[in-house]
């Protein structure tokens, strides 16, 4: 097979290899076709009209950086280890989320596969990857990546991405990668000297929007399924979370997702193991992960960024922001049950109507809930966790309420323990204007969120070309065999062994679920079972429907006839008889 770039406005493309240069012919539609393939390891770019050689926009290696040359990888070279594996559904998975460059002092893949032996003992189904696709500089977050078909070199490359792809499989994990098709960052981003990936019909957060439905669009469209079904056939992930899914405007007569759910699906027929999709969306709607066969997007699950809100706002009493509409009690039982608080309601962080009803009957487990991710932590001003406010008890309850409530659940690297490391937000880029306007926008964005009033005095946001932010952001895991960490850690794990052996508790069964709640105390209900919570500096008294015994406590737990008893600042789930 020769490569081919498309360039529909060049007039001469050359292939630049590592011994020289051979012109490339015309192939039809804009598509330009060398007269060999670069084998693998050896180093290629694109000259455009006699313009300086540029990487290949699907390049699939960029060891040296996202503005140097791209280099060939054969991923048929990987032996792979996994054959006994059958895959894993998203639907109803316990999720862990972590940032490859964080999870470890080394900041690899593998150095990440030293630590899986923990997930496993955990009780965690899916690792969930941040993006890895190359992005500038050497610390980031991913989601300004340039080269979508690499695997940042820092981590490894894509052989330490197949190579703990691999080592997940083997111990019967499997992987969701998160990608980010809405927009790409500005520094290393050539897509645009190529061909019209982007258009000024739509605007996003981030700019111009990626082409998707203009008369060119095509090709973009084919980028970008193309680059999804690599990653699940040619690296064996089982699920792919994609960003921010509102972002990718599209006016087609079929939306871009769906024609990714089309290809995904022709995908897991042909593998015969199960592939998901999840989104992002800030719309809720329901209609994201409605079957394409009743006009839905075909989405397997969407994040519910709600029950979120509702959780975070109810245990910590903040109300800034996003979070003013969220923190009453009757709010975080209908997120519990409902999945979005804004459907159809009026969002006043918004100043519009927003959302709509999540259909009786729909699987709560298309839904991924969680207490803690990289944006609920990150993108605070210091980048604190839920831990710096919270109390053990809290951490308890947040984690039952999540991981027994009839949705998927999603953990965010070192909750498990009660981290109390930041997770905070950093780049590394290397033109200074570029640094100092990310500065700049980070500190006017908290400037006008009340996050000094939050902190109780000046706020200095931590500096995001700092290599120290970065290195604040690593987990520390000593933490976790301390006293305090230890016995949150042994929590965790009992829940989600309660969880995996009892079908109700794992089902997406919203209907048979019941929430109430109150200042101090919630109640979650799955019958046989009650999450029981008490917030409160008192012992509480909670009436119970028939007799029950103690499954399992955090804190002081009892039943006393048809009531449970519980201490101040605990947690227990009881199974009625």
């Amino acid at each position: 097979m020769s490569l081919t770039v498309w360039a529909p406005a060049a007039a001469r493309v050359d292939l630049v290899l590592d011994d020289g240069e051979q012109p490339m012919r015309p192939a039809g539609e804009g598509w330009w076709q060398a007269t060999t393939e670069p084998p693998h390891g050896s180093g290629y770019a694109f000259r455009l009209d006699g313009g300086d050689p540029l990487p290949d926009p699907r390049s699939p290696w960029q060891p040296d950086g996202v503005h140097a040359a791209s280099r060939a990888f054969d991923p048929q070279r990987h032996p792979w280890g996994d054959d006994g594996w059958s895959g894993r559904s998203s639907l109803g998975a316990v999720i862990y989320e972590l940032h490859v460059g964080t999870f470890t002092n080394d900041g690899t893949l593998d150095a990440a596969v030293d630590r899986l032996d923990h997930l496993v003992e955990l009780g965690v189904d899916m690792v969930e990857l941040m993006p890895v696709a190359a992005f500038p500089g050497r610390h980031g977050w991913g989601y300004d990546g340039v080269a979508l078909y690499a695997v940042h070199e820092p981590y490894g490359g894509p052989a330490a991405l197949q190579r703990f792809v691999d080592a997940c499989h083997q111990r019967g994990l499997a992987v969701c990668l998160d990608v980010v098709y809405n927009h790409l960052g500005p520094s290393g981003n050539y897509l645009g000297a190529f061909g019209p990936y982007f258009t000024d019909r739509h605007e996003t957060p981030w700019g111009s929007a990626v082409n998707l439905d203009g008369p060119d669009a095509a090709p973009v469209r084919a980028f970008i399924v193309d680059n999804a079904v690599r990653w699940l056939r040619d690296f064996h992930i089982d699920a792919l979370r994609l960003d921010a899914v509102h972002a990718l405007i599209d006016d087609s007569p079929v939306h871009i997702l769906a024609e990714l759910s089309e290809a995904v699906g022709r995908l897991e027929e042909q593998v015969g193991r199960p592939l998901s999709l999840i989104a992002e969306s800030d719309r809720n709607d329901p209609r994201t992960v409605t079957p394409r066969a009743e006009s839905g997007l075909g989405m397997t699950a969407q994040w519910a960024d709600d029950v979120h809100h509702a959780l975070h706002a109810y245990l910590t009493g903040e109300r800034h922001g996003y979070y003013a509409d969220f923190g009453a009690p009757q709010t975080l039982a209908k997120a519990l049950t409902r999945v979005f608080v804004h459907d159809g309601g009026h969002s006043s962080f918004r100043g519009l109507t927003w959302g709509a009803p999540v259909p009786e009957g729909m699987d709560g487990r298309r839904f991924v809930i969680f207490g803690q991710d990289h944006d609920q932590v990150g993108n605070r001003a210091l980048g604190d966790r839920p831990s710096r406010v919270l109390d053990d008890g809290a951490l308890a309850a947040s984690a039952a309420l999540v991981l027994l409530a009839p949705m998927t659940p999603m953990l965010f690297m070192g909750e498990e323990w009660g981290a109390r490391t930041p997770f905070q937000y950093f780049t590394d880029h290397a033109e200074p204007e570029l640094g100092a306007a990310i500065r700049r926008g980070r500190s006017e964005e908290f400037g006008s969120h009340g996050w000094a009033e939050l902190y109780g005095g000046e706020v200095q946001v931590p500096d995001p070309q700092a290599e120290s932010t970065a290195h604040a952001s690593r987990l520390d895991w000593a933490e976790k065999e301390s006293p305090a960490g230890s016995r949150l850690l042994a929590w965790y794990r009992d829940l989600i062994a309660l969880r995996r052996g009892e079908p109700v508790l794992a089902s997406g069964d919203r209907e048979a679920t019941t929430v109430t709640a109150d200042a101090t105390t919630v109640v979650l209900s799955r019958a046989p079972f009650d999450v029981l919570v008490n917030l409160g500096d008192e012992p509480r008294l909670l009436p119970l429907a028939g007799p029950a015994a103690v499954e399992l406590a955090f804190g002081p737990a009892r039943v006393v006839d048809d009531h449970a008893e519980l201490g101040p600042h605990a947690v227990a789930v009881v199974r009625r008889s």
